[in-house]
């Protein structure tokens, strides 16, 4: 479940956040993140929507990935920040429990030193993407 991974869709605001899928299997996921000056608050810490975006893609991920080609949309996400977040951040998802058509999962942004500084629980809706 490692290395430099493509995301099985292409998302055009995932790309230009410069988000990294490591990894990706079995109801898990990572991604990385090299966080920008651009991606900053006034504090100079990761904004809270970077945060809030690395969470939702990393529970999206772990949902969708044990489904060759399921798309999922997001139904409700908690997040709750713990600490301020700077360098490169690394976002662990882990899908809890899937039903047909409804996935709950979870995620936690982490800092370069290991030190968690947001975490998220979210509902995702299976979904058949229209071409």
């Amino acid at each position: 479940m490692s290395g430099n991974m493509d995301f099985p869709s292409y998302i055009p605001f995932v790309h230009s956040q410069g988000i990294e899928l490591i990894a990706s299997a079995d109801g898990q996921s990572e991604l990385r993140l090299a966080l920008r000056q651009d991606q900053e608050n006034h504090l100079h810490l990761a904004h809270g929507g970077v945060l809030m975006t690395l969470l939702d893609v990393a529970m999206a991920q772990a949902a969708r990935n044990q489904t060759p080609g399921a798309s999922v949309i997001t139904i409700e996400m908690k997040t709750t920040f713990m600490q301020g977040a700077t360098g490169v951040l690394t976002a662990r998802g882990t899908l809890l429990h899937r039903t047909g058509r409804m996935a709950f999962a979870e995620a936690a942004v982490f800092n370069a030193e290991g030190l968690r500084c947001a975490h998220a629980t979210g509902t995702f809706r299976y979904v058949t993407p229209k071409t």
